[in-house]
């Protein structure tokens, strides 16, 4: 079972009765296994897709505090778009069970940041459960809830990306959760606390951090150590989440029951006792865990801790196998102690090998090459804001230059108008988000844009499915997250709700259209009763919907007009066309080839032409 999988089900044997998410790698497969499992033990169960990590942690608390026990899941930036609630609720506490799930992409293989969601623990004060197996992330689901639930307040599962995506042998006796009713009792003291009983609030969510800590000390499933009784060590290590599991193979694959291994499974609050037992009887001590220096910080005298603060552990990056084979080695061999004995073949350095490196590119066919390539040749020396998804890649056709966070395409284009406004400066800004993006968090900056009188072209790339992080459906399809119908919301009267006047719908493929009204939007914002200029880009993604996406596939070649000026596969960057060496012009690959068609209107020289009586469609 997928570590997400185990997770879903760790929720469904708790009792978990209420799910809510927003889609974001390596998170997005807990909620849609929930609703797979919910289905194949016949439990009733609510799950939704929400519009953003707020809404998603909002929702599912509300149904807390109502007295049922749920839970929220979204990756470690999302966390930050649910901060304000995630404090405040700290503070308030429910009534059910409520467990937050952040799972943290060190690496980062697939997120802005390598953010670390144990410190925002630390910082909301609310404790923190750090799994190393997917087996052991679903027993630490109960023991959340049962500490949820004791203490009222919330509680997080932080599991990092290889517990979210390893895989694990996990079998279940039929599940029987116990449902509680929804008995939500009214105390605006509590629920609707002013800033004065905020302060009593604090000083009890204090005292229960004690008691927590207090259990934590028991907790001997999740924090233990190796040590033997009445004996002392030259060398030890401190580890925790995936680290811990790398660790305690390392120790075994290499037979050194001399370094012992102290697991940290609730690293916040830290159960010190165990941590100052283990400190008192090792000489040195090395702390390893991911990603950031939790461990390290609330650990009081660090003047025999090896790890990121004495440089003996990187700062930046995800801790490999490997790397914490060499850092291990290299502690042991400072200390003049024995290291652990590394095969010739484990140092193979992978770079010998000379693979081909491929950056990340767009599909073939994706409907945003297209639209990137437009506005690229429309608004040669604009400016270029942009947001999180596939569309990032636009950075390889030129048509990217910022990309921040879920809804900074908007806000910084706002920006980047009024910076040159103020010195009387006219450049072209062009903003592209997708539209689950929009949705997410598109709105507000947009209602702020045209509020301000704002002036830029906004292209909403609508490919109707939230493609980057697992096809998840979004509210313009109106199909919720169990696959049933539910209220469409149209992109069309959401821009139009936010004021923006000029609004244009227009097929991806559609390059000469799209070219042209690229132009004209142009002339609105510069247009003394002009504004924002809105374009909604739209087409079925190739890898969703490939009959949709291309009903009539157009089978192309590349005739002997081609001079290989390049533009095809360098600056369009289209995966099916690459240089023929041989005949020394561009080439198609027939496999990757979807049929778009769109090559054969960015050639300059005509050289890309449909090819005769294969039954191309229009």
């Amino acid at each position: 079972m997928l570590g997400n999988g185990a997770i879903a089900l760790g929720l469904l044997e708790a009792g978990c009765e209420v799910l809510t998410s927003y889609p974001g790698t390596p998170s997005s497969e807990i909620l849609p296994e929930f609703i797979r499992l919910s289905r194949l033990e016949g439990i009733n169960t609510y799950a939704e897709w929400s519009t953003n990590e707020k809404v998603a942690f909002d929702v599912a608390y509300a149904v807390a505090v109502a007295g049922k026990r749920s839970a929220c899941s979204m990756k470690q930036v999302g966390l930050n778009v649910a901060m304000d609630s995630l404090m405040s609720s700290a503070y308030i506490g429910q009534e059910g069970g409520f467990v937050v799930i952040s799972c943290d992409d060190p690496g980062p293989h697939s997120s802005q940041t390598e953010q670390d969601t144990r410190l925002v623990a630390r910082i909301a004060k609310v404790p923190v459960f750090d799994p190393s197996t997917p087996q052991e992330a679903r027993e630490m689901i109960q023991e959340a809830f049962s500490i949820s639930e004791a203490f009222k307040v919330p509680v997080i599962l932080r599991p990092t990306i290889r517990v979210c995506h390893g895989r694990e042998v996990i079998g279940w006796d039929q599940i029987r959760p116990v449902r509680v009713p929804a008995r939500f009792q009214r105390d605006p003291n509590r629920w609707a606390a002013t800033p004065r009983f905020r302060y009593f609030l604090h000083k009890g969510l204090n005292q229960k951090l004690k008691e927590i800590q207090k259990r934590f000390e028991e907790m001997g499933a999740f924090n233990r150590h190796s040590m033997l009784a009445f004996k002392d060590y030259p060398f030890g290590i401190i580890s925790s989440g995936v680290c811990y599991a790398v660790v305690r193979d390392l120790i075994e694959e290499f037979g050194r029951d001399d370094i012992p291994v102290l697991k940290i499974g609730t690293p916040f609050p830290l159960p010190e006792e165990l941590v100052r037992e283990f400190l008192a009887r090792c000489k040195k001590v090395m702390v390893l865990e991911e990603t950031d220096s939790l461990l390290e910080y609330l650990i009081g005298d660090r003047s025999r801790v090896l790890g990121r603060e004495s440089g003996h552990v990187p700062r930046e990056g995800e801790l490999v196998p490997e790397l914490i084979l060499r850092v291990i080695n290299a502690a042991l061999v400072e200390l003049g102690l024995e290291p652990l004995v590394i095969e010739e073949e484990a140092t193979f350095p992978v770079q010998e090998l000379n693979l081909p490196v491929r950056k990340p590119r767009l599909c073939p066919g994706c409907p945003h090459r297209p639209v990137f390539y437009a506005i690229r040749r429309s608004n040669p020396k604009g400016i270029f804001t942009s947001d999180i998804g596939c569309y990032t890649l636009g950075l390889n056709l030129g048509a990217v230059d910022t990309c921040l966070d879920m809804g900074a395409a908007i806000t910084m284009a706002t920006g980047f108008y009024h910076a040159h406004r103020m010195d009387q400066v006219d450049r072209p800004i062009v903003a592209t988000i997708g539209d689950s993006t929009f949705f997410h968090s598109g709105t507000a900056g947009l209602l702020n844009s045209v509020y301000n009188d704002a002036r830029f072209i906004l292209v909403i790339l609508d490919n109707e499915i939230t493609a980057m992080t697992g096809m998840q459906p979004t509210p313009g399809l109106g199909i919720k997250a169990d696959g049933t119908k539910g209220k469409r919301i149209p992109l069309q009267d959401l821009i139009k709700g936010c004021g923006v006047e000029y609004l244009k719908v227009v097929d991806s493929y559609n390059l000469p259209e799209l070219i042209s009204t690229l132009k004209e939007a142009h002339e609105f914002t510069k247009r003394e009763d002009g504004g924002i200029a809105a374009i909604i880009a739209r087409h079925p993604c190739v890898i969703a919907y490939r009959k949709e996406a291309v009903p009539h596939p157009v089978k192309v070649a590349v005739g002997e007009e081609c001079n290989l000026c390049k533009l095809c596969f360098e600056r369009f960057e289209c995966p099916a066309i690459s240089k023929d060496e041989a005949r020394g012009r561009a080439v198609i690959n027939q496999v990757l080839c979807v049929g778009c068609g769109v090559c054969v209107h960015i050639c300059p020289e005509g050289a890309i032409k449909p090819i005769e009586g294969e039954g191309n469609g229009a």
